[in-house]
């Protein structure tokens, strides 16, 4: 009896211990990755126009490196990695970056255009961007290199200042309605003088009945 039982508990164990497991290999194989990128080289890139975003302009498809990390879109999903060829991870949205990077970035690469103006964009080496992205980003490296590269470019910050410059004067309409407040008050003085203008009449009579 005690073999049968022992058995039965084996048995058990042996049906239920692969359940989870397999469960869990399962939510990891739903997500593919991307296939890895052969190189040749470690790839140039080129900054994109008022942003801190490098692209890979060599390849066919969109890779991006921003903050530190390779970012690259595909089968509509992203996935990020440090390598630019390898180790991509799934990213569970879009990154933030993406907003500001136009459609047609590649029609402007090739025409050496950007906005309407003349593109001389400077080509990245790999081992150059790994080293000094983060400084670059926080000196505004590429603000002074000649607006990124774009001749007669105006950088946006420029823009952005007199919608800043426009806050203080919508703050003070409401100070002005105030003020016109106490000026609505005064009309309440016409009565207090109604009654001045008729104590003469009052006295023209009493003078009329002492007569």
């Amino acid at each position: 009896m005690k073999r049968l039982l022992f058995g039965t508990m084996l048995l058990a164990l042996v049906i239920v211990v692969p359940i989870p497991t397999m469960a869990a290999v399962d939510i990891h194989v739903s997500i593919p990755l991307p296939p890895p990128i052969v190189f040749a080289a470690p790839p140039e890139v080129i900054v994109i126009p008022e942003t801190y975003v490098y692209v890979v302009p060599a390849v066919q498809e969109d890779i991006f490196f921003y903050n530190g990390w390779w970012w690259r879109p595909w089968g509509g999903r992203w996935y990020r990695s440090r390598h630019y060829s390898s180790g991509w991870v799934y990213y569970q949205s879009v990154p933030s970056f993406y907003a500001r990077i136009p459609s047609g970035w590649r029609n402007d690469y090739r025409d050496h255009r950007w906005g309407g103006h003349q593109w001389n964009y400077q080509r990245i080496p790999h081992q150059q961007l790994q080293r000094n992205w983060s400084s670059w980003e926080k000196s505004r490296h590429w603000e002074k290199q000649q607006t990124w590269g774009v001749q007669g470019l105006k950088p946006r910050t420029q823009s952005q200042q007199p919608s800043r410059a426009v806050k203080p004067q919508s703050q003070a309409k409401p100070q002005s309605r105030e003020a016109v407040k106490p000026q609505q008050s005064q009309p309440e003085v016409k009565p207090q003088s109604q009654p001045r203008q008729g104590k003469p009449e009052r006295g023209e009579v009493e003078k009329q009945d002492r007569k």
